[in-house]
């Protein structure tokens, strides 16, 4: 086994190699603006490192969010290129699942990632393999009893502290933790998501209302 991971979901470009029993090598780079430009070259920077060939690679592990729409489909395009490329399955985690695995925390807790607009991408854990109910969408103050009293990590959390006093590091999503946390379930015999995007609402680009045609004469 060899998996490829990455995510895009998040500010940080992150991709990891994994060959079943540890992380072989892993890079995150934080640029929200710069997904595209820096993604494929850590891929090759990655290969370089641990010695490996792309084709060696047996299955792509991809985040598939929640997250902003221009970002997020960086990391699920390419994912689905080097699938078909290659000719491997394309697994698809939740952004959320990886940061909350990478967390490790024993008890309850909340991860919580920026949406901007003065929102949070979040879902509630039992511990750091299982999550309960789906990721949502929500201003944190209109979540403030939903997550009162639990431990909560992710961006989201650090930024708003009135409603998640109690946050912590990680503060992104790694690529090693998507991976490590993938190995894991396909080990274990689990059959991993499709690779389907977790937009939770729809982009900010909008195509402008009313806006005035101009046709030649």
């Amino acid at each position: 086994m060899l998996l490829l991971a990455l995510d895009t979901a998040t500010p940080a470009v992150t991709v990891a190699l994994h060959d079943g029993a540890d992380v072989v090598a892993s890079s995150s780079q934080v640029d929200a603006r710069r997904h595209g430009e820096l993604l494929l070259p850590a891929v090759d920077r990655l290969l370089a490192e641990a010695g490996r060939r792309l084709d060696a690679v047996t299955g792509i592990v991809v985040g598939v969010g929640p997250g902003p729409y221009t970002g997020l489909r960086v990391g699920l395009m390419t994912a689905d290129t080097f699938g078909l490329a290659l000719g491997v399955p394309v697994h698809g985690l939740c952004t959320l699942d990886g940061l909350a695995y990478a967390a490790d925390l024993s008890g309850p807790f909340v991860v919580a990632t920026d949406a901007r607009r003065k929102e949070v991408y979040w879902a509630r854990y039992a511990d750091s393999r299982t999550r309960v109910g789906d990721p949502a969408v929500d201003r944190p103050a209109d979540i403030a009893d939903q997550v009162a009293g639990l431990p909560a990590v992710g961006a989201g959390a650090l930024l708003y502290p009135d409603a998640f006093p109690d946050a912590h590091a990680p503060e992104h999503v790694s690529a090693a933790a998507l991976a490590s946390l993938a190995a894991e379930r396909l080990a274990a015999g689990e059959e991993l998501p499709a690779p389907r995007p977790l937009y939770l609402r729809r982009p900010d680009a909008q195509v402008p209302k009313n806006y005035k045609v101009v046709t030649p004469k």
